[in-house]
């Protein structure tokens, strides 16, 4: 039985792709209307949906907003569709805004390291696809140092049982997604793929990390 419930569990579980309306080509970009305030910064990260990882990102404490993009690849101006084809070398990405005051860069990469699973290529949960690696970009030769360090602590103290396969590279361009995936997870709590996955993902990595949350978390 037990077996049975599982089968029918992964049968019935969406995706983030096939949990996403058709794109209307006929939409206008979409970027963001505030602009960064003086003294903060932004780093940029790629783990899988990026619906997860922006609300992962946006209940951390100093992070002021997290936006949903395309980065890493080679295709100009892509869209959702031409992403979820896997062509355009892109990763679905976060773009996130932060106090260097509040929460350093090297907090940001243990978020990513701490929050999905850089072990598996090409997949993250039930997405599969290049669009779904795992990427930390960085924009200077020091947060490159960092990001190496850090995954040289995580290798040294054998913190998961297979290689880490997360690409490390730099910030060229960051599309951003169209608007309705911003706040997607905030906006659509019902939307099955959130249930399923973004929300017991987001609360996985609360229950892990209580001591770098926002207090309404």
């Amino acid at each position: 039985m037990k077996t049975l419930l599982s089968l029918i569990f992964i049968i019935t579980l969406q995706t983030c792709i096939s949990s996403s309306p058709p794109v209307n080509h006929d939409d206008p970009l979409w970027s963001p209307t505030q602009t960064v305030q003086d003294g903060m910064k932004k780093a940029y990260f790629a783990s899988g949906c990026f619906w997860c990882v922006e609300a992962i990102y946006e209940s951390v404490m100093g992070v002021s907003e997290a936006y949903s993009g395309y980065s890493g690849g080679q295709t100009k101006n892509p869209n959702y569709n031409q992403i979820g084809t896997g062509r355009t070398g892109h990763a679905e990405a976060v773009e996130v805004i932060y106090d260097p005051k509040v929460v350093s860069f090297e907090t940001l990469v243990q978020v990513f390291f701490g929050s999905h699973d850089p072990t598996t290529a090409n997949r993250q949960g039930p997405d599969y696809g290049s669009q779904y690696r795992s990427i930390a970009f960085y924009t200077t030769d020091q947060e490159r140092e960092i990001i190496q360090n850090y995954i040289q602590i995580l290798e040294d103290g054998n913190y998961f049982s297979k290689p880490i396969v997360t690409e490390i590279k730099p910030l060229e361009k960051f599309y951003y997604a169209e608007e309705y995936h911003q706040d997607y997870e905030k906006n659509n709590p019902d939307n099955p793929y959130v249930q399923q996955v973004s929300i017991p993902r987001l609360r996985k990595f609360q229950k892990q990390y209580p001591e770098l949350l926002k207090e309404e978390h």
